[in-house]
């Protein structure tokens, strides 16, 4: 072991580091016993574990960490490299010697990749068994990490029984071992440490290294070129690379029964590689630790959207796949596998998952479909795309895996996850209608449970209103032909629109009013929204509707009117938009103020805990029974925001629009609603002034005249 090469190494992985935009992120490492001997099981997939994995391991455990890596590697000045670093070829003859005498005294640490090469196709299991598959035909994986583990501990406790009976026993062993002294022999147990690697995404593409090697070397092996291809992709983009420990398992624990413990205390002499009376019973005992480390490596799974947008499609018997549908299935997954405790989500998943439904704004779904298409797994016809199923049962190039078929290696990665495969069939099963149903529910449920958990949070004794203001609601109508997502104002709440919601449904449509995040409750939760959670609720309302009507028009009053505005410039298959009372400009004068204002009290929060700030202002509202009384200053900048956010979006609408406004509107400029009525890209477009003085136009008398001007507007859509 040469400790300059592991600093050579963390330069290396430094620079590299500096160069990539990977970003790794570590979980469990409190599982990492503090003293024994550690072989840390780890899954093979690309080449970058091979010198990783020791110089992460190195600088957790302050341990130098050898490892057993394949004999063709050991050549030229890299082979050399790897020696230095503590890797050993696994066609070295005393390598097994080594690794236990290493182990005895915790010398060193291990890293052994119990699969014996890279599954670059992520094909591990057959028939609910562990079987790798590779160019080679197929084999169960080894149980060489588990044999040397026993190995090791039973040699630690022999030692220890023979320095009591037999010393001269001992000594021999010890010399055999390459070992000075019995006090040299750590205490303890011998753990394997399970270890699992998941990278995301995984798209493999020509890269800098890629071309640089062509350049470089004339003829380049295939093989070579393909793992440049894909491990050069996940140095030079932005891939996730997520390493989990497991719970060590103790070694030790397996040594005792009697035929083991006898060998154990045995007199005669024996060595390292002699047949023992317990042998099969040691071969035993590896076999039940191969399957219990395997299976503990692959539970780690970091599942990632790819994983299920693959897995579903997959599973799915039908040709016609609809994007939506897909959408659909994989939100509803994600539901579903929030709720097992066994099943580790990428990050991406712990968040609203409800972008899927409405505009894809990680673009997740079209960056999965675009590499569907591109390997042929998918291909576009009217509207839809057909699957060739055969892509996922046909033979192909294990070195090529990678890049031929990407979609099929997603979906092998969490075969062994039986949770997340008995949901995934449930849902490919699943018709179509059904689905559209179920995430209508979910929906409704988690907009439900979200109000009464903020309710319960913020609630102002004498100041918040009672629940049936902010809580969200839907009408049902008569014909499932046209729906409508109708949006309250800014310190309003779903109340705010019920008269007009409700003269909708007595014509047949059904309406669904969110609560925008932060209304209905009290202004401090309102102070910590900002637009963009607003606009959350408001894809949500999109998403329950597009799954109970064929069309969808999206409306709102006041602040909601923008949100209706920027949903529709957002999600295409929005059919048309209303807005009335929108406010490109607002008159209220100290709304000029709030930016500066709200970055004061952003310094002063930051600086002292108590200081000089103004977080909210007085809130003389048309409707005190639905409207905050306090104003919360963050709040306006957040509006002004959303503001500055929509105007370059107008263009984009080109679906129907209705604008209306009132001319005496107190708070919003009417000059303000005409702007964004002539910045809107639709030819089909209305505007529409009432003789009212007042802001609120939905309620109090004359709305009706209101009601029936949207009414109209939204059953040209029948």
């Amino acid at each position: 072991m040469n400790p300059f090469a592991y600093r050579t190494t963390g330069l290396l992985i430094g620079a590299i580091s500096n160069l990539s935009k990977a970003n790794i992120a570590i979980h469990g490492k409190e599982n990492i016993p503090a003293d024994g001997s550690i072989i840390f099981v780890i899954n093979h997939f690309t080449r970058l574990e091979t010198f990783l994995m020791p110089y992460l391991l190195n600088r957790l455990t302050k341990r130098p960490i050898w490892s057993l890596a394949a004999s063709e590697l050991f050549t030229g000045a890299f082979g050399n490299f790897l020696e230095k670093v503590g890797a050993v070829s696994t066609k070295r003859p005393d390598r097994d010697r080594l690794i236990v005498k290493t182990l005895l005294t915790a010398e060193a640490h291990w890293i052994i990749f119990p699969e014996g090469r890279m599954v670059k196709n992520k094909k591990i299991i057959e028939k609910g068994q562990f079987m790798i598959s590779w160019v080679g035909g197929k084999h169960p994986p080894h149980t060489g990490a588990a044999t040397l583990a026993l190995r090791t501990q039973f040699y630690r406790q022999r030692l220890m029984a023979m320095a009591e009976h037999k010393p001269q026993e001992a000594e021999r062993l010890l010399d055999k071992f390459e070992i000075n002294s019995l006090e040299s022999v750590a205490d303890g147990n011998t753990y394997l440490v399970p270890v699992n690697i998941t990278y995301f995404p995984l798209r493999a593409r020509e890269n800098v290294l890629s071309e640089l090697a062509t350049r470089l070397v004339d003829e380049l092996p295939e093989r070579v070129m393909e793992e440049i291809m894909t491990e050069g992709s996940f140095l030079v983009s932005a891939t996730d690379i997520d390493i989990r420990f497991g719970k060590p398992i103790a070694a030790g624990a397996c040594l005792g029964s009697d035929e083991v413990c006898r060998d154990i205390s045995r007199p005669t002499r024996f060595d390292f590689d002699d047949s023992i009376q317990a042998k099969a019973v040691l071969r035993k005992e590896a076999h039940k630790l191969m399957q219990r480390y395997m299976a503990e490596i692959y539970r780690m799974t970091t599942v990632n959207p790819d994983h299920l947008f693959a897995s579903i499609l997959r599973s799915m018997p039908y040709t016609r796949i609809d994007e939506l549908d897909l959408r659909r299935r994989v939100f509803l997954a994600t539901e579903a596998l929030r709720d097992q405790p066994d099943v580790f989500l990428h990050k991406s998943l712990h968040e609203d998952q409800t972008h899927l439904l409405a505009d894809d704004c990680y673009g997740r779904a079209a960056d999965f479909l675009s590499v569907a298409l591109d390997k042929a797994v998918l291909k576009p016809s009217k509207g839809e795309y057909i699957k060739d199923a055969k892509k996922f049962s046909s033979a192909y190039d294990f070195h090529r895996a990678r890049i031929d078929n990407p979609i099929d290696v997603m979906a092998n990665s969490v075969e062994p996850l039986g949770g997340l495969q008995r949901a995934v069939r449930r849902l490919a099963l699943m018709p179509r209608a059904l689905v559209r149903r179920k995430t209508a529910k979910t929906l409704i449920r988690a907009a439900e449970i979200e109000f009464d958990e903020d309710y319960q949070r913020f609630c102002i004794e004498g100041e918040s209103k009672g629940r049936d203001v902010g809580r969200p609601f839907l009408i049902r109508g008569r014909s499932r032909r046209v729906g409508v997502v109708l949006s309250h104002g800014y310190m309003a709440a779903p109340l705010e629109v019920r008269q007009l919601a409700q003269y909708l449904g007595r014509r047949g449509f059904w309406v669904y009013a969110p609560r925008l995040r932060g209304h209905g409750t009290a202004p401090e939760d309102l102070a910590i929204r900002s637009y963009k959670d607003w606009a959350c609720s408001m894809d949500r309302g999109y998403a329950i509707m597009s799954c109970i009507c064929k069309r969808v028009v999206v409306g709102g009053f006041s602040t909601g009117a923008g949100l209706a505005l920027d949903l529709a410039a957002r999600v295409k298959a929005v059919a048309g938009v209303f807005a009335v009372s929108a406010p490109m400009r607002l008159k209220d004068l100290s709304s000029r103020f709030a930016p500066a204002m709200d970055t004061w009290n952003r310094i002063m929060s930051r600086a002292y805990k108590t200081g000089p700030k103004k977080e909210f202002v007085e809130n003389k509202s048309e409707n005190p029974h639905i409207n905050y009384s306090r104003n919360p200053i963050s709040g306006v900048r957040e509006l002004e925001r959303l503001m500055d956010d929509l105007e370059p979006k107008l263009q984009g609408i080109t679906v129907p629009a209705l604008v209306l406004q009132s001319r005496g509107d107190p708070v919003v400029d009417p000059k303000g609603s005409r702007k964004i009525f002539e910045m809107l890209g639709c030819e089909d477009k209305q505007y529409v002034l009432f003789n009212f003085k007042r802001h609120g136009i939905l309620m109090k008398p004359g709305s009706e005249q209101v009601h029936n001007c949207i009414g109209d507007f939204v059953a040209r859509f029948r």
